[in-house]
């Protein structure tokens, strides 16, 4: 294989990579702890950074564990309440139903919600060329 430099330089040029190599692996091993910890364990003398203080964090409740709750039953007020308001919205939707059949189309009644108007028909399509025709 042909190198575009000479071959002096490049042992020079491996030479370097393996001696950052070994000083690199050296210095970790130099500066590497004498025992190692467990998870958890405190770090021995004062040279540790000081704890983390999350002021805002929140621990995991059940609900995020098991997710949400099963929906509770309603009480009996609770049913009343809720069959006392959709009584009250059917009987408005039937009071807009009255006055939009009762108005002319086009008046515009406050507080009941009246049908669009009807649209125009839609305008019928250009007749076709005839095939003597030139494409344009």
């Amino acid at each position: 294989m042909q190198w575009s430099m000479p071959h002096r330089v490049l042992q020079v040029v491996a030479g370097l990579i393996v001696l950052v190599a070994v000083s690199a692996f050296t210095m970790g091993v130099i500066n590497a702890p004498q025992r190692g910890r467990m998870p958890g364990e405190k770090a021995a003398g004062a040279a540790g950074a000081a704890p983390i203080v999350a002021t805002d964090a929140t621990p995991l409740s059940q609900e995020r564990i098991e997710g949400a709750p099963e929906p509770r039953e309603l009480t009996p007020e609770e049913k009343e309440k809720a069959e006392a308001e959709k009584e009250a919205r059917q009987e408005a939707a039937e009071a807009a139903k009255e006055a939009a059949a009762t108005t002319p189309p086009g008046v515009v009644v406050s507080g009941a919600a009246q049908a669009p108007p009807t649209a125009p028909p839609p305008p019928e399509a250009p007749p076709a060329p005839s095939p003597d025709e030139a494409p344009h």
